[in-house]
């Protein structure tokens, strides 16, 4: 078994001993709820299974950008531009934590960017969805940053640290995300037939697929009853699934909003929705890279990435100008 130990994880040999030592002081910090740090040991499937998870958090937080930065420009009023640009930075810094934090399991950045322009690394199957109209970005921001913040702050719990830490601070942003979108979908249900006629179309189209965010079902899920148990998530993708629909429904109805799920019902004994069945199928063939926008956003990105080589050569030049000033002044 290797070992992953700081920034840059080392192979070791150890004895059979040595290593059922070092699982079980691992497993007994799991059970205390202690934080396990870079530092600390740590099984080599924990360390790929945190850098599986948190790249394809941070990947999702850059690319979610690109669905709402294409509406800035086009949004109704000056106050709407300045919200949304405030959003689209934060989430822009919250993709900036999490490769930081990523980075500590021993990964470097060009590594990570490397995974997600090829199509090895994952990001949230939401994001390869269209934002078709001003309403989708009120459905954004109400449905699917709202379906993020539950599936979040349980990781604020999580049981490795800089993942931990990380997620404290985008918490507090996702939640100003949240309302954001949701008085976009209010101003829009109080306004004119049209207006709320396209807030209704943005419900329809956003609903299925933020029930998707939360992940394949637990029965189908191959990472959460590990993930679970080494306390990387708290609640499973159902639990997490439920707590938002029994959130999101009331919140519909003040909006004068109807859900399009036609056995959406309440159940009196379990205390929540039940509702109907997700297509799974949909689901998968996003996720294989076959979703109304994968190709667009990936190619987006790399261009993006491949653009601003200049400036990212010209900081590099000016900081090395700057260090070798430095180390003229003090010789």
């Amino acid at each position: 078994m290797h070992i992953a130990n700081s920034c840059k994880p080392k192979a070791k040999i150890m004895s059979e001993q040595e290593v059922k030592n070092l699982e079980d002081i691992f497993e007994a910090k799991i059970a205390r709820d202690e934080k396990i740090e870079p530092k600390d040991w740590m099984p080599e499937k924990y360390r790929k299974t945190h850098i599986r998870q948190m790249s394809q958090h941070a990947h999702s937080e850059i690319v979610g950008m690109l669905p709402e930065g294409n509406w800035i420009s086009r949004a109704p009023s000056l106050r709407r531009k300045v919200a949304l640009l405030a959003k689209v930075q934060d989430e822009a810094g919250h993709g900036l934590y999490l490769y930081s934090a990523t980075e500590t399991l021993g990964i470097s950045r060009d590594e990570l960017y490397e995974q997600l322009h090829s199509g090895k690394a994952k990001y949230s199957s939401i994001f390869n969805y269209p934002t078709i109209t001003w309403a989708d970005i009120g459905a954004v921001g109400w449905l699917v940053d709202g379906a993020a913040i539950i599936n979040q702050v349980p990781l604020c719990n999580t049981s490795f640290g800089p993942y931990a830490r990380a997620m404290v601070r985008v918490c507090k942003e996702e939640s100003f995300h949240q309302r954001q979108g949701y008085e976009i979908m209010l101003t829009l249900s109080k306004g004119t037939k049209a207006q709320k006629e396209m807030a209704q179309d943005a419900l329809n189209r956003w609903w299925w697929p933020s029930l998707m965010m939360f992940g394949p079902t637990d029965d189908m899920s191959t990472h959460t009853e590990q993930s679970m148990k080494w306390k990387l998530k708290r609640k499973t993708n159902d639990e997490l699934r439920q707590q938002f629909i029994d959130q999101t429904v009331p919140q519909a109805e003040i909006l004068g909003l109807t859900i399009p799920d036609k056995d959406l019902t309440w159940n009196e004994e379990r205390k929540s929705y039940d509702f109907g069945e997700i297509n799974w199928d949909e689901f998968w063939q996003v996720v294989k890279g076959h979703g109304p926008c994968n190709k667009e956003r990936l190619q987006t990105r790399v261009e993006a990435w491949e653009n601003g080589k200049w400036v990212r050569d010209a900081a590099m030049a000016h900081a090395e100008k700057q260090a070798n000033q430095r180390v003229k002044k003090v010789s």
